[in-house]
């Protein structure tokens, strides 16, 4: 059993900094500053990463547990950032006024976003178990 704990280290190493590079990303390239309203008591910030978080998380989970080494397990998770990012211009686009709406702390609109993502998630987890 112990003979596995390099292989299981290394995935979860690479799923932790694959999910903290996209946490990264993510922050970067949304137009308000979601730890910024994090910290200031913002529910609808916090629904939102929250939900993009979860989303990103369980298409990693589905890697990890499909892929064959390393390698795939990076590259399908590349893939799943990029669709996570989708689902964020996607959901920005269909609701109007989605940045100010989030900044306000209208949580229907971080709800909505948290939503699409994990719905996204799910589908992309199943797809990536091929």
């Amino acid at each position: 059993m112990l003979e596995t704990l390099p292989l299981y280290l290394g995935y979860v190493a690479t799923s932790v900094a694959l999910l903290v590079l996209f946490t990264a990303i993510y922050t970067v390239i949304t137009p308000y500053h979601e730890l910024t309203l994090i910290r200031a008591g913002n529910k609808a910030a916090a629904f939102s990463l929250g939900g993009v978080v979860i989303g990103f998380a369980l298409v990693l989970a589905s890697t990890a547990a499909h892929s064959v080494n390393l390698l795939d397990l990076a590259l399908w998770g590349a893939v799943a950032m990029v669709c996570q990012i989708a689902v964020f211009f996607g959901v920005a686009m269909l609701l109007k006024g989605f940045r100010a709406g989030i900044e306000a702390g209208n949580e229907a609109f971080g709800l909505a976003l948290a939503a699409m993502s994990v719905a996204v998630g799910l589908i992309n987890a199943g797809a990536v178990t091929y």
